[in-house]
């Protein structure tokens, strides 16, 4: 084991030499992982949408801003004028909305449909702004029970009758399957397993390539060395790279992106460790297999845009089509995020994830025995 791991501590130490190293390691996966999750932000918090509402308030008198404050406790996203545009739908109070409510009259609100609007956010708004015309007419009825005579009910009364603590409260939560992962919960796992795996089976394909053609495995053969212990070195040193770049984005993650790892930060870790074995693995078979430094790099740039684009590191597989899903199965990354997304996503426990890691060991154990059995000196 020793000289296993006098293997792999130099190889650290010569991949820790190169700038270019860090750039692939640490520059191009975090430039990603803020692009991705500025551009995957989704729709905000599924347990409790906010759908963008333009009103327009027409009434001058306190009502009208009261029903205002009633739609913003609703939900509500009640956008600026200067913002029309985005809004799904739009909201009228009319001019004499105080004077009809207040004389025991009715009033209508006007409720307007936005051309190219979501009809999931319409639906939303719909809902909430009925629920917020009953708490008005709730809150105005039990006003005006204590002073019994509307018109005579003012807006410090009417506030501090909405103020009160109700009675009857509601738990609402997201009903149906789980939320599709976005923002950074899912741009740093799906980035990290893309280019962990990528980085690993090219610094680990490319090293045995170099090495093997300059000679330097053929010297090492010279020592008391066998095969195996070759093959373990370079796997146990490509291991400690991809730790180092574990660490880095788990941090960033936790403390820069506020990813909620929470107590699954050692289910996180072993999922990533594991994956990281297989990329070791793979890189040692490739570099095993091909002479050439340029093919080998070519070929595991490739193979890891690959399986990152078909392993659902792009995009959630939440909403990709069923065949593709299946495709996303017979991959490692496929696998990782799987576990990933119900460790960090869903907020599942390490039991959850018990039968992705069982197959990512099962491709790992795969690719070490392919490598051992194809490597030459």
């Amino acid at each position: 084991m020793r000289r296993v791991f006098d293997i792999g501590h130099n190889d650290l130490r010569l991949f820790l030499k190169s700038k270019s190293a860090y750039i692939w390691l640490f520059a191009v996966p975090l430039a990603f992982v803020y692009f991705m999750g500025f551009a995957n932000r989704g729709p905000g918090n599924p347990y409790n949408r906010r759908p963008p509402v333009l009103v327009e308030n027409h009434d001058t008198n306190f009502l009208g801003r009261v029903f205002l404050d009633e739609l913003d406790t609703q939900g509500m996203w009640l956008l600026d004028p200067t913002n029309r545009e985005s809004a799904a739908r739009s909201i009228r109070i009319p001019e004499d909305f105080s004077s009809r409510v207040l004389n025991g009259e009715q009033s209508q609100v006007g409720f307007f449909k936005r051309d190219g609007s979501a009809e999931s956010d319409a639906m939303l708004i719909e809902v909430r702004l009925v629920r917020a015309l009953i708490a008005m007419n709730s809150h105005l009825l039990e006003a005006a029970t204590q002073t019994n005579a509307p018109e005579s009910i003012s807006e410090e009364r009417l506030r501090e009758v909405m103020q009160r603590p109700n009675p009857v409260t509601l738990d609402a939560k997201f009903a149906g399957r789980k939320p599709v992962p976005s923002g950074f919960n899912f741009s740093l796992p799906g980035n990290l397993v893309m280019y962990l795996m990528m980085n690993l089976m090219i610094f680990g394909g490319a090293s045995v390539a170099a090495e093997r053609r300059n000679g330097v495995i053929r010297r090492l053969m010279v020592h008391p060395v066998r095969n195996l212990e070759l093959v373990m070195g370079k796997i146990y040193g490509l291991m400690l790279l991809g730790a180092v770049q574990i660490v880095f984005f788990l941090a960033v993650g936790k403390f820069a992106m506020g990813v909620n790892l929470g107590a699954n930060l050692p289910g996180v870790t072993l999922t990533l460790l594991v994956l990281g074995w297989v990329g070791c693995s793979v890189g040692v078979l490739v570099g095993s297999v091909f002479a050439s430094e340029d093919r080998v790099v070519g070929l595991c740039v490739l193979v890891g845009l690959l399986m990152g684009a078909l392993g659902g590191c792009w995009w959630p597989l939440e909403i990709a089509p069923p065949a593709l899903q299946t495709v996303a199965l017979c991959l490692p990354t496929g696998w990782a995020m799987k576990a990933l997304h119900q460790l960090i996503s869903f907020g599942s426990g390490l039991g959850a994830v018990v039968t992705p890691l069982l197959v990512l060991a099962a491709f790992g154990a795969a690719a070490n025995l392919l490598a051992s059995r194809f490597f030459r000196s």
